[in-house]
Order: C-alpha cells, then structure tokens, then sequence
C-alpha cells in the first residue's frame, strides 16, 4: 500500500459514501470547513493499493488550537492544540495493517505541535482500534434516535416532561426558523458564546460556522435552526447532514430564556424534520463519561434515544504539557467572566 495525502476528492468522497461506516466527518466537504477555520489545521491522508491503483482506507483529522490569549497574550497557546479524529479512520476489510499505518503517519504530522490525539467513533470500531499501538479505550455515551418512525411514535418516545415543555414553549410562541442567509450566523454565533461562557469551555471561531454555513449548506450538508420569541432570538442548533443521518452539532441558548425552553423546541424540530425528509438516524452528539456526571446526558435521555457506548481512544504526545494544560483550564474555568 502507499500512503499519499494527494488524491482526487471526487474518489475520496465516493469511497467515504459507500463505507459501511461512512460520514460527513471524513468527507473533503469538512476537509474544506476546518481548512477556512481560524486556529484549525487539517490532515488528509489516505491508502491506495498498489496494484490496483483503488483506495484502501481513508483519514481525515484536524489540529485545534485552543485557549489562546487566555491568561495572557498567548501564554497556552502552544499547550492548547489538540488533534481530532473524528468518525474515521475509514478502511477496507477492517484491514489492521491499512488502519495502523495510516495513524502512524498522522501521528508523525502533529506529535510535535499536538498535545495529544482523541478518535471519536461513531460506530462499534473497538475490535478493530484495539489493535492500534499506543492508543487507549475510555468509554463515551452517545444516544441515537431511530427517525424511521412516524412522527407520533417519534412524539410519545418522548418523555412526558419533554412533550410539556415543548407544547409550553410552543404555547407560549416560541418558534423555530431556519437561517437561509450567512449574515445571521452572528446571531447564532452570538448564542453560542453565551452557553459556552456559562459552561466555560472554550468556543470554536466564528469562521468554523460561516465556513460550514458557505460549504456544506448549498449541499444540504448542513442546517443551521435560531428559536425565536417575540423579536428576540432565544437559542440556536446546528446539525450536520449526510447519509440518511443527521448529527447534532452545536446548541446554545440566552440564560434568560432557558424558562422558554428553546432547547427543547430545537431538539424537537430537527427530529420532526428529520423524519419528515427520510433521514435514518439522529446522532446526539455525545453524551459524557458513564462514570462522570454530565448534565446534557439526562437532557438527551429524555427524547427517547438509545444509548450506546461507542467510546473513544486517545494517545498522548506530550505527558507534560498535558498536565500544564490541565493547571491553566482550570484557571480558566476558575476566572472566565
């Protein structure tokens, strides 16, 4: 096999539709997202059989720089860079010669500026990532909601205290529109900022979103949802779409809203939706550690999913700068306004 980081995207992206695990993580379209990214670096790598010339195993992944300027004019900056694979690699005949040689080389390309490398599976990949050197399991929840169901079954799988807060906020005229044009993706961003601000976990650049919103919504790769009561937007959720399945992506809300339960509308729209246009699955987007407590789990629990333990697997770069990296979010989760 050879590993080369120049192929055609048009079979990139065919071989990426017909993997049994295919998705919209792994698809040049996303390559072209974190590309026009502020502080995100993409690698895109694939293995192509030598004899027959056809692709054999794919990887996309994407370096974050996080946290910079906190505590200083970029005093964690190069200790805030993490790599992520997500949904991948993708390879043929669960082949665990293609998969580690293809994660060698990654790792070649960002040991040096990354802290570590998480994959996120999307699948039951375990039996074939064990295999992989250096990279260690840990469990992570996710739920999946079946949107092969009518919209009434898809209602009473719902939890009874969900479908109050819903019919409340829609009561009270809460509704839900879709952002057609780029220039309210502030708006949205705005939203963002405010949730993460309350959580305090860092937030991603506006220009992953208008990146996503020029790339991926002409398409239909990509829908981006703002709640609204009265003349006031109150939340926002961003979904991702491919293959018959729609992954949530990003959600934020006012704080002084949450009693309009936007969230919920959200949630609810894009699952009516979804079921309305023939997609398969919705993807929750991960639901924490089993063993930690996480509060969207039980916010998730409640529409009905089925939960799974896909997990995750992590290799670290660099044991110091990790630990460096711990002390100074916890100052930031300690002094962010």
């Amino acid at each position: 096999m050879n590993i080369t980081f120049n192929v055609d995207d048009k079979k990139w992206d065919e071989y990426v539709k017909n993997h049994p695990f295919g998705n919209i993580f792994q698809t040049t379209a996303m390559y072209g997202v974190y590309k026009n990214t502020k502080k995100y670096s993409p690698i895109k790598l694939c293995s192509v059989n030598e004899a027959t010339g056809e692709i054999d195993g794919v990887l996309l992944g994407v370096t974050m720089r996080e946290m910079t300027g906190i505590l200083g004019k970029g005093i964690l900056g190069e200790f805030s860079t993490r790599s992520i694979i997500s949904g991948g690699p993708l390879v043929s005949d669960n082949s665990i010669d293609t998969l580690s040689k293809m994660i060698f080389e990654h790792d070649k390309m960002v040991q040096k500026k990354s802290l570590y490398t998480e994959i996120w599976n999307l699948h039951e990949m375990k039996s074939l990532l064990d295999n992989v050197k250096e990279y260690n399991y840990e469990d992570h929840l996710n739920f999946l909601i079946n949107l092969e169901v009518s919209e009434e079954d898809l209602w009473r799988q719902i939890h009874k205290s969900k479908r109050k807060t819903i019919n409340r906020a829609i009561k009270a005229g809460v509704v839900i529109e879709e952002i057609n044009h780029r220039k309210m993706i502030p708006t949205f961003y705005d939203l963002l900022k405010e949730t993460y601000k309350r959580v305090k976990v860092p937030l991603s650049d506006i220009t992953l979103f208008e990146s996503a919103f020029d790339q991926l919504v002409p398409k239909n790769m990509a829908k981006f949802f703002l709640a609204k009561y009265d003349d006031t937007y109150i939340g926002c959720r961003a979904v991702l779409t491919y293959n018959n399945w729609i992954h949530d992506w990003y959600a934020g809300a006012l704080d002084t809203a949450l009693s309009l339960y936007p969230n919920d509308c959200l949630v609810w729209h894009v699952l009516k939706w979804g079921t309305e246009h023939n997609y398969k699955m919705f993807d929750f987007g991960g639901a924490g550690k089993p063993d930690v407590e996480y509060g969207p789990r039980e916010f998730k629990r409640r529409f009905g999913g089925n939960l799974v333990n896909y997990g995750r697997y992590s290799h670290i770069h660099s044991p110091i700068k990790i630990k460096i990296t711990d002390i100074g979010f916890q100052l930031y989760q300690k002094y962010s306004l």
